[in-house]
């Protein structure tokens, strides 16, 4: 088992997007979910932009992965098929992508998406270069209210958890991973928060 960490700098709910009971990445950080295998964890921090660095945004248990076809087959995930006409958990929708009957990529007017709803070339390109998507069950969405890491687990081991730049952090050592999967223990779980890509109530 794995922890894999990265800062999360753009949190609209698309990426991961925490609806409808499960935690999902099914779009950008290709190689985590290239990599990613059941029973690891996912990290994600919040971005300076944001005045959130070093919070906790979402971190999941990957429970199952599926190809992007499966995906948009599977009837538990139709609610992260993204709709302009509901609610912003609706909008951002992250189940995107399948393939038509010759192959090709098709995007459903998205997050990822040009400005009149066409596909994107460049998200499209970047988001099936890995034609995998983690599913978490288990997990723990704060958004914008993520609490702070503890300070141990970014100084009191050879490497910080949290990451400062862009990547993913994943080859961490022995005794921080169970450090860290202590604390995840402890964190209330399923959708805590608002993202804080989102405009204030």
């Amino acid at each position: 088992m794995r922890i894999f960490s990265y800062v999360v700098l753009h949190d609209f709910g698309f990426a991961p997007n925490p609806f409808g009971g499960t935690c999902t990445l099914a779009t950008c950080k290709p190689q985590i979910r290239r990599t990613g295998h059941v029973g690891d964890w996912i990290v994600g921090t919040g971005s300076a932009q944001k005045s959130l660095a070093g919070r906790l945004v979402y971190a999941m248990r990957v429970s199952e992965t599926l190809t992007f076809n499966d995906y948009w087959r599977d009837p538990r995930f139709a609610g992260k098929v993204p709709r302009t006409d509901g609610a912003l958990k609706h909008v951002y929708g992250d189940n995107i992508y399948h393939q038509d009957e010759s192959g090709r990529w098709q995007q459903a007017d998205s997050r990822h998406s040009l400005a009149d709803g066409s596909a994107n070339p460049g998200h499209v390109r970047i988001d099936t270069s890995t034609d995998r998507v983690l599913i978490g069950a288990e997990f723990s969405y704060f958004g914008a209210d993520g609490p702070q890491i503890p300070a141990e687990l970014r100084s009191g081991y050879d490497v910080d958890l949290v990451l400062s730049g862009r990547g993913h952090r994943c080859l961490l050592p022995a005794d921080l991973v169970t450090a860290t999967l202590a604390w995840l223990g402890s964190l209330e779980r399923g959708l805590l928060g608002r993202p804080a890509g989102w405009p204030a109530r």
